[in-house]
């Protein structure tokens, strides 16, 4: 053993060692409390031999020395009786109290271990070590679920960063194979369009980084107003996919980032639009905005996973970080977003936000 671990090395003394020692400790305390009362007890009895109360019996009896002594003795036998007692019940019952302990122990090692798919799930009376089981079981399924998301997240967003490389590598080495024949502004627009791609990829995983790692300002906001400010572009996108485009606004104030709710109205909306069938409704009113299409009908279990970066691009058009940067911004703002599956077909995002104090 070296010389460090000699300086920091220390005895290990259990939990259950301890409370052992606390329980025989307790039991000799108090039986050395109730033989002390005894014995003061009998230092107040006269100090003479006692006699019986007929003269007739001549039986010898004791001094209050000699009774003194006794108790003296049988009081030191029965705290060692109490000691072996305290030692070996309390062994077991400390044992017994921190078996829950010992599985939260044991399941904490396997999550060290990168093990999260197991649970505690302890069962009984419910005390401090059942409300930390189902803390810890909470915990391993949030992480769990969160590593999932991440694996995912890091497979996809691979994929869709190789994929706008690839195809430019293939146009180009089209072009060099064959440079006589090639539409060059063709090519030029397509090489353009795909660059595009890439970029609106990267700049929407810069921001989903940003979002997660600053604190925003929030301000009293008009949702109805940012929505006005943001119509002109998103009626025009719809005009050119020939979808029908509704809203119906009424004053909403909230708290929130002008910037970043634009952003949210412009995602939310273009989602609709692209991914919808030939109508979109968008509704302000009380701190909510609700933003419903037509289209195709909706596995629910789908649905709920629209909100993770590049779900979408696995059942439909687009690189899928719209309703990413759209939850995350809500999730920044203390809001709450909601996709429902219509149960005609298409889907239903509602937002709401914390609305602004009314200035009295």
């Amino acid at each position: 053993m070296s010389d460090e671990r000699l300086m920091t090395w220390r005895p290990r003394l259990t939990v259950r060692l301890r409370l052992t020692l606390s329980y025989a400790g307790l039991l000799v305390v108090a039986g050395a409390v109730v033989a002390c009362i005894i014995w003061l007890v009998f230092r107040i009895v006269p100090n003479y031999p006692l006699t019986a109360a007929n003269p007739r019996d001549q039986q010898p009896a004791p001094t209050r020395g000699e009774i003194l002594d006794l108790v003296v003795t049988l009081s030191g036998w029965a705290l060692g009786v109490l000691a072996i007692i305290g030692l070996v019940g309390g062994w077991f019952l400390a044992g017994r109290m921190l078996k829950p302990l010992q599985d939260i122990t044991a399941a904490a090692r396997k999550a060290a271990s990168g093990s999260l798919d197991h649970r505690i799930g302890l069962t009984g009376i419910r005390d401090e070590f059942t409300d930390l089981s189902d803390t810890f079981d909470e915990m391993l399924e949030r992480l769990q679920r969160s590593f999932e998301q991440y694996r995912r997240f890091a497979a996809n967003a691979s994929h869709e960063l190789r994929t706008p490389h690839a195809v430019m590598k293939t146009m180009l080495d089209v072009a060099q194979a064959d440079p006589e024949h090639q539409d060059v502004p063709q090519l030029v627009k397509r090489l353009a369009e795909t660059n595009q791609r890439g970029i609106n990829i990267v700049e929407t995983l810069l921001s989903l980084t940003a979002l997660s790692n600053r604190e925003v300002e929030l301000d009293p906001v008009d949702l109805a107003t940012v929505l006005r400010s943001a119509w002109p572009a998103l009626s025009s996108e719809a005009a050119e996919a020939g979808v029908r485009l509704s809203s119906e606004l009424e004053e909403s104030v909230v708290e929130g980032n002008d910037v970043l709710l634009h952003q949210l109205v412009t995602n939310l909306v273009q989602n609709a639009i692209r991914h919808g069938g030939g109508a979109v409704a968008v509704t302000v009113a009380r701190g909510s905005l609700v933003v419903r299409n037509d289209g195709a009908i909706l596995d629910p279990a789908v649905v709920r996973t629209f909100v993770e970066p590049f779900a979408k691009s696995r059942y439909g058009a687009g690189h899928g970080l719209g309703l990413a940067l759209v939850d995350r911004i809500v999730e920044v703002h203390r809001g709450r977003l909601e996709l429902v599956a219509n149960g005609d077909g298409g889907l239903t995002a509602t937002v709401v936000l914390p609305q602004a104090p009314v200035d009295t």
